[in-house]
């Protein structure tokens, strides 16, 4: 498995809108390879013959009837927002234009 660069992680860690400097990118690139490493010997170790399985024990799903019950009023969940809108909670942007 190819190691990835310095620049690779600099660039996730963009792509994440993680803000790196230059001693975190050098201290975390050897990390994320490490990891990566391992993951790979875990997927070579997967064999053909086990049957994929999403739960060990033997489950099946309990649905119950939906039913209405009485709910909160607008005004009593926005009651400990610290800022709301049109009865939405109001939050600070997080994207900028390009997204």
């Amino acid at each position: 498995m190819s190691q990835l660069s310095r620049e690779e992680v600099a660039h996730l860690a963009d792509l994440a809108r993680i803000d790196l400097d230059d001693a975190e990118l050098d201290h975390l690139a050897p990390q994320l390879n490490v990891i990566l490493e391992a993951v790979a010997s875990i997927q070579g170790v997967a064999g053909d013959d086990v049957v994929p399985t999403s739960h060990p024990l033997p489950m099946t799903n309990v649905f119950r009837e939906d039913v209405v019950v009485p709910s909160l009023t607008p005004e009593q969940a926005l009651a400990g927002a610290p800022e709301a809108q049109d009865q939405k909670f109001a939050v600070p942007r997080i994207l900028g234009d390009e997204q």
